[in-house]
Order: structure tokens, then C-alpha cells, then sequence
């Protein structure tokens, strides 16, 4: 007995959606082929011009030249301006200077066009230039974030953080360890008083929960704010919990409205101890601790954590954008908007009930 297709049976959508799926997937394949043998021919390209500009009297009219034949024999080509031709040359010229491998060449040719430009007209030195061709690979940078990444200096923030890792967590989940953390965090992104108090802090930075997982890094997953730990007769809050998925470790954010003082330290090495005694599992790295804290005096921080057993950074946030010392009292505290929509302090708990967040 047969029967007839139906455009509507489940059958029949699933298998649909599972081909348009596989689709995508070529379709994406196909466009990193493309673009990878476009810069290829890119690169060789820059070569050349560089070559016979320097080698022969062809001047800079021989770039107006070669652009108007090749975009009267590939009219459809936008890569053949006058204007991408001489980024074509630059691009070439930066790169030739530094000593590089074949392997960098390769990572160059894996990222857009648009991405190569922007890191060529915003970096200044090879090695810095080499850090965001990598981790725009690792990472999957999109341009905009690639560009705020570089605007906001991470290279030369990562891994700057002033840690105890090597003294509390074996090699080399140390080295990872010490990369992840940054120093200053830039919360570019928010508004606030210069006389912020740490729940305006930790609110706010929740609000722009995407915003600040990107300025985190890759890896961390959100897991709650204000998320409490019993010990004895007492209850605990920890400020805010993350799962770092590379490093399989919980990490305990600290935030601090004011200059670092050695008792934080003290303060955090006791809820790390806690959250592995009470959340650590089978397959968990030891928990990590980050002190986010307005300024520090480097050596007071140094001594601070020396003698702390468990592994934590200390590290500073800035603000770009803050709020006229003439607006202050005019606008809601977060308080009082929490009260306003109804959440007040159950936004706590529900929050720290675990959302997965990740970026």
C-alpha cells in the first residue's frame, strides 16, 4: 500500500529543514574557500606591485592603470579599486617587513578582507597585529568586535592581571589561566556616577549582561548574581558566579566600588573555599577568583595575595562614560526601578538560579 507525499507531514518538514541545514552549512564552506583564495591572490598580488614599483620606473599612476583594466575585464570585482589596490600594496608591505612564517600567512588569508583592513589601519606593531589575526580565528570575531576589541586595547590588557596562578594551579592550566584574566576591564558600555556603589556596579554590568561576557573574553558562562553559600549558621552572597567552559572551573567575581584592601582577599579566598567544597564536581579545575576593584597600589596587591592558598587575580575596570555630578538625585537608583517593575529583591534569587549565558 503506498501512500502520497504530503508537503505538511512531520516527516517530510523535518527532512526539508535537515536539507536546508546541510545547504547552509556548503554555502558557508564554499564562501571561506572563496574568500581564502581571493586573499591568497591578494597577497601575491601585493607582492608583485610592491616589486615593480620598486624594481622598474612605474610610478604611482601604474596602480590607476592597473585598476582600470582589470575592472574593465571584471567589472563585477569591487576588489580591483584603485583605492583596494593601494590597501592590497599596504597590506603587503606591513606584512613583508615582519619576520613571518607560513603559518600566519595562512591565518591571514582565513579571515575577511574587511577584517585584514581593519587591523592594518589600527595596529601599529606586527606582534600586535599578529594577537587579533589569532583571535579573530579562535574567537570568530565579527569586524565590529574586532574593532572594539583593538579600540579598547586588549592586547595590551590580556593577561595583565595580577594573580597568584602560578603558585596555586598547576602548568600550564596556570598560563591559561592568567590570560583570561585582563587588567584594566573597560565597562565601556555603561552609565553611571562617578560615586557609583557596588550594587549600581554589579546591576548595571548585569543589565548589559552580553556587552560584558564579550569584555570577559571567550569562555565564560553567567551563571548568577547575589548567589548564596551557607556556611555554619550563616549565609554568604557571592557577587557574581561564572563557568568558564575552557578552563572547566567556576570563577567568583568580587566587585569593589573603592581601592583594593588585602582583607578583600581574605574575603574571596573564603568563597572559594566554599564553592569547592559545595559546587565543585568531579572533573571541575579548582574555582578561581577575580577582584574587580576601582584602583590598586601594585604592591600592596602583591603582598596581599602571596600567602593566599587559593587561585585568584586582582584586576581594575574603568569607566568611559559617566553621569554629570548635576544629574545625581534626578534619576532612579537601580533600587528603586527594581521596585518600580516589580522584581525587587527576588530578581536575587531568580537570577542566581542559573541562566547559561555565554559569549
Amino acid at each position: 500500500m503506498s501512500s502520497e507525499l504530503s508537503a505538511t507531514s512531520p516527516e517530510y518538514r523535518q527532512w526539508l529543514a535537515d536539507l536546508k541545514g546541510r545547504f547552509r552549512q556548503v554555502q558557508l564552506k564554499a564562501a571561506v574557500v572563496v574568500n581564502t583564495a581571493v586573499l591568497e591572490f591578494y597577497w601575491d598580488l601585493g607582492a608583485d606591485i610592491v616589486a615593480r614599483q620598486s624594481n622598474t620606473a612605474w610610478g604611482h599612476g601604474f596602480v590607476t592603470q592597473l585598476s582600470a583594466d582589470l575592472m574593465r575585464e571584471f567589472p563585477e570585482m569591487k576588489g580591483f579599486s584603485e583605492r583596494n589596490l593601494k590597501y592590497i600594496r599596504q597590506w603587503r608591505e606591513f606584512w613583508q617587513a615582519a619576520p613571518i612564517g607560513q603559518q600566519l600567512v595562512a591565518q591571514l588569508t582565513a579571515i575577511p578582507w574587511g577584517h585584514n583592513l581593519a587591523i592594518l589601519s589600527k595596529c601599529k606593531q606586527h606582534e600586535e597585529a599578529t594577537f587579533y589575526v589569532q583571535a579573530t580565528l579562535q574567537n570568530g570575531w565579527s569586524r565590529s568586535v574586532l574593532t572594539h576589541q583593538i579600540e579598547s586595547g586588549l592586547w595590551q590588557r590580556e593577561g595583565r592581571a595580577i594573580t597568584n596562578f602560578a603558585q596555586t594551579l598547576p602548568a600550564p592550566h596556570s598560563d591559561l589561566a592568567r590570560q583570561v584574566l585582563k587588567d584594566p576591564y573597560v565597562f565601556d558600555f555603561l552609565s553611571l556616577t562617578p560615586e557609583h556603589t557596588e550594587r549600581e556596579l554589579e546591576s548595571a554590568l548585569i543589565e548589559h549582561v552580553t556587552q560584558f561576557l564579550l569584555e570577559l573574553g571567550a569562555g565564560f558562562a553567567y551563571l548568577g548574581r547575589q548567589v548564596p553559600l551557607q556556611v555554619g549558621e550563616r549565609d554568604f552572597f557571592i557577587d557574581l558566579l561564572f563557568y568558564h567552559v575552557h578552563l572547566h572551573c567556576y570563577v567568583v567575581v568580587e566587585l569593589k566600588t573603592v581601592d583594593f584592601e588585602p582583607e578583600f582577599a581574605g574575603k574571596l579566598n573564603f568563597y572559594l573555599k566554599a564553592v569547592d567544597a559545595q559546587m565543585r564536581q568531579d572533573g571541575d579545575a579548582p574555582t578561581i577568583g577575580l577582584l574587580l576593584c576601582k584602583s590598586k597600589d601594585r604592591l600592596v596587591a602583591e603582598y596581599a595575595l602571596s600567602d593566599i592558598q587559593k587561585p585568584m587575580g586582582l584586576s581594575t575596570y574603568t569607566l568611559s562614560h559617566t553621569l554629570p555630578e548635576a544629574l545625581r538625585g534626578k534619576l532612579p537608583s537601580i533600587e528603586q526601578l527594581e521596585q518600580e517593575l516589580g522584581r525587587g529583591n527576588g530578581a536575587d534569587s531568580q537570577e542566581a538560579g542559573g541562566l547559561g549565558y555565554e559569549f
